[in-house]
């Protein structure tokens, strides 16, 4: 038989400072008391001190937005991104439809084809933003790492279909060429040394 005895007091310290608490006033004369108590008391002059001494510092902590902008955090999931592959600059989405599979708000939707050589090709990709809660589901799922969630989260319109998007989520071309497509550095993403570690693949078997 366990006893639980010693689960049943509360005060896991003597430390504990007890407040005095006062009794709420019933009456406009004892409402009226407590008001010229606390004001004499000045508890009302304190608290100006304390602002009016702050604004003498003259330490301004206000960042001038959208001129300064604070550093963001590179795990933050921000608006979403396909990446293209290195070695020939397509999509490196598959279709394989496991992000819109996972995806808990049912934004995300993906129309595949199959191609002249018997591939699947992804023919529209879209992601409805104004639903997506931007948990990161679809990024850790991919297998191939082709959407991920970029830094961009300035992205506001006053029509609910400018939310969702196709062509604007895949990197642009131009930045493709100049090399300007940052890697994903989230779980799965390469290691800085893998270029070193891959091993030549055997013509035969």
């Amino acid at each position: 038989m366990i006893d639980f005895t010693q689960y049943n007091n509360r005060n896991i310290s003597d430390d504990y400072f007890y407040l005095e608490v006062e009794d709420v006033p019933q009456t406009w004369q004892d409402k009226f008391k407590r008001v010229v108590k606390r004001t004499l008391s000045g508890e009302l002059f304190v608290g100006l001190w304390i602002v009016f001494r702050e604004m003498l510092k003259f330490n301004i902590h206000t960042v001038q937005y959208p001129l300064e902008k604070l550093p963001i955090s590179p795990r933050y999931r921000a608006l979403h991104q396909i990446k293209r592959l290195v070695e020939s600059g397509n999509q490196a989405c598959i279709g394989c439809g496991l992000c819109e599979k996972i995806c808990i708000s049912n934004c995300i939707q993906i129309d595949t084809k199959y191609g002249s050589k018997g591939r699947k090709v992804v023919r529209g990709y879209s992601i409805n933003l104004g639903r997506c809660i931007y948990c990161g589901y679809c990024a850790e799922v991919c297998p191939e790492l082709a959407i991920t969630h970029g830094q961009d989260y300035e992205h506001v319109s006053e029509q609910r279909a400018h939310f969702a998007t196709m062509a604007e989520l895949v990197t642009p071309m131009d930045i493709f060429k100049a090399g300007k497509q940052k890697p994903y550095p989230g779980f799965g993403s390469l290691t800085p040394n893998a270029d070193n570690n891959v091993k030549k693949t055997p013509l035969a078997y």
